[in-house]
């Protein structure tokens, strides 16, 4: 019997093994790294200990940091989670080597399913439909090319270690290969370790579906229905749902019994999830093996009443799974969304700063699995992801409208997040018509509204400026004086509003330009104001820090700046030639040298944060001036990254 868990990871997977194993009665014991030190899973765990600096690779990756941990508090098995050492044979090894129970898959079908190139001979051999494409030993960049001209286009690149999106690429003609092969060994290099690739043809436009898979050390596997994981942005998904919508009982039977047979191929224990591509004829194909708990296991847990970090527990220990295949029933529909801090107006920039306020907004069928509260600060070693929110229904309709309620009434303060732009996709007439493919954030959200600045419409304006024109700062009393006229300048976004607010008995009015806005303001109680608006009552919430207000009312957010008593400044912006970083981060990449000719929208510096990439681009057309990072560099906001001179000012010496 096993009575004390340590959990190998961090964030909302921690905190999520911490409560189960907690209820099943083992103590657990929480690793954190230095930046972490007063974080959620370490607060709830019995006993927490220190394993490193902030940077994963000396904390969260670091193998003997976590063993020694194990025998200071005298855990007997590890939770790896998800991400970090999870898929990791070495660590696996390492873990049975020290004594310590590995609550998951034996090191070779870790090792085995690890490696695309492998799992997928493997598969083909144990007779599971796999992608048409080229896995062989030679896999240098002449053969590359030469086996991609046996293919055709398009065509997949792929790092055969790691995932999420990571050294894939897409490569739509011959003239795009050897750039594609040479970003994606850099890119699979410096996240993997291990630079191979494989080509897989690229199925066009399929339907991502997973199946969840469990298997035992007495020979017993099953599944536990499908997840459909379509809607991705970047090869990284966004929405995943259970059941699938365009799965059919017969294509579920075929898959499962596909998913278990290559369970069985690698001699499996515990919880895995085999994930295929399905055409637009429903012909499936093996894509990779995950050889740990996914992050989105969420929704089969509640489409089939099952905790599946209680099945794992139970196959670490020996024990034969709870449940055979005939008596695993799907019930419902479940559909879960990642909260991220990013900023989708900003080509998804992560976000780093402190969350003032983090409130999930609770409901009938609502899951939140948190990392995060009100008061944390969100660093940028680690990924962006807050919480995941998951919704039930009866049926797929019900699942949808608590979700997008859910995410139109949970509040976060202190970090731009991509919660409008998650409603957006839950609401749309595609995805809520269950035809949505790979292809569909790129096909009906180019002109999404979400990815745009928010432009605040006179309310928004009127609201926020009559919060920050009320006398005092304690919620006190409203000025109600007769035609107490009072000028504001606010800050939002890179604009800069003058307005005029006009407090009398009646209310608040407020103008801008032409526009004019009146409403009445009631009860105020923590952060929580009521609004009279033609009648009709409504209520918001704010926080204010500094000169900042933060917003939430009827499913947008929003954050001004009081400038109105601040002298004016110059600034650096668009068009200014001083290109600042858009986050803490990494330098990975300076794509120029000084003294080249550059176009606005060029690529210039590459920046690495959270686990994603973002190029940082020239804001005008001229000569690069002057180059203040070299790659490995670690730069905080806004520091100076390169400077342009416009092309009047000085003569481009490259071209």
């Amino acid at each position: 019997m096993l009575t004390k868990l340590l959990i190998a990871n961090r964030g909302e997977i921690a905190v999520r093994v911490i409560r189960t194993a907690k209820s099943l009665g083992y103590r657990t014991v929480a690793v954190y790294s230095e930046a972490d030190a007063s974080a959620l899973h370490v607060e709830l765990a019995d006993e927490a200990v220190c394993i490193g600096p902030a940077p994963a690779s000396q904390s969260y990756l670091n193998m003997d940091a976590i063993l020694d941990a194990a025998g200071k508090t005298g855990a007997d098995c590890v939770h790896p989670g998800y991400g970090f050492l999870s898929e990791n044979a070495g660590f696996a090894k390492a873990c049975k080597d020290a004594g310590l129970v590995f609550v998951g898959p034996p090191e070779a079908a870790i090792d085995l399913m690890g490696s695309k190139r492998r799992s997928k001979i493997a598969m083909q051999e144990a007779g599971v439909p796999v992608v048409p494409g080229y896995e062989g030993n030679n896999a240098g960049d002449d053969e590359l090319i030469q086996a991609a001209a046996d293919i055709g286009f398009p065509l997949m690149v792929k790092a055969s270690a790691g995932g999420g999106g990571r050294g894939m690429r897409r490569v739509d003609s011959e003239a795009e290969l050897a750039d594609s092969l040479r970003r994606a060994r850099s890119e699979a290099r410096q996240s993997f370790g291990d630079d191979e690739l494989i080509l897989e043809k690229a199925v066009i436009e399929p339907r991502h579906v997973e199946i969840q898979v469990f298997a035992d050390r007495h020979g017993n596997a099953v599944y536990l229905g499908e997840r459909d994981c379509s809607v991705q942005r970047r090869h990284q998904k966004v929405v995943e749902e259970a059941p699938s919508p365009f799965v059919t009982p017969e294509l579920r039977e075929a898959m499962g019994k596909a998913a278990v047979k290559a369970a069985l191929a690698c001699q499996y224990e515990g919880a895995g999830t085999v994930e295929f591509l399905v055409d637009k004829d429903r012909n499936f194909y093996f894509l990779e093996m995950n050889t740990r708990l996914q992050v989105e296991h969420p929704v089969t847990e509640l489409i089939t009443g099952q905790d599946l970090v209680a099945w794992q527990l139970a196959v670490a220990e020996g024990r034969p799974l709870p449940l055979s295949q005939s008596e695993i029933q799907l019930s419902g529909h479940a559909i879960e969304v990642r909260l991220y801090a990013e900023d989708p107006a900003g080509e998804f920039t992560p976000q780093t700063g402190q969350l003032y306020q983090f409130e999930p907004a609770a409901g009938e069928g609502v899951r939140y699995d948190a990392g995060v509260r009100s008061g944390d600060i969100i660093s940028p070693h680690y990924d962006p992801m807050l919480a995941k929110i998951i919704a039930w229904g009866d049926n797929r309709d019900e699942a949808r409208r608590r979700l997008v309620r859910a995410l139109e009434d949970t509040t976060v303060f202190g970090v731009t997040t991509n919660r409008y732009f998650l409603s957006r996709i839950v609401a749309n007439e595609t995805f809520g018509a269950g035809q949505a493919t790979t292809a569909f954030l790129d096909q009906d959200f180019r002109d999404d509204p979400s990815l745009s600045p928010h432009e605040l419409s006179i309310r928004e304006l009127a609201l926020s400026a009559a919060i920050l024109s009320r006398s005092g700062t304690g919620g006190e009393g409203w000025s109600n004086a007769p035609s107490t006229v009072t000028p504001m300048t606010l800050e939002t976004g890179h604009r800069t509003i003058e307005l005029l607010v006009r407090h009398s008995a009646e209310g608040v009015s407020v103008s801008h330009g032409e526009s004019r806005y009146d409403l009445r303001l009631g009860d105020d109680r923590d952060g929580r104001l009521c609004i009279i608006d033609n009648g009709v009552r409504q209520t918001c919430q704010y926080h204010r820090h500094s000169d900042s207000l933060y917003l939430h009312a009827l499913g947008r957010s929003w954050c001004v700046r009081d400038v109105t008593h601040q002298p004016a400044a110059g600034k650096d912006g668009a068009g200014s030639g001083r290109l600042l970083a858009t986050m803490d981060g990494a330098v990975t990449e300076v794509l120029v040298q000084e003294g080249d000719a550059v176009q606005q929208g060029q690529p210039l510096v590459v920046l690495e944060a959270m686990k994603l990439e973002h190029p940082v681009k020239a804001d005008c057309d001229g000569v690069v001036a002057g180059i203040h990072a070299v790659a490995g560099d670690q730069v905080s906001r806004n520091q100076l990254l390169v400077e342009i001179a416009t092309t009047g000012d000085a003569e481009p010496t490259k071209q």
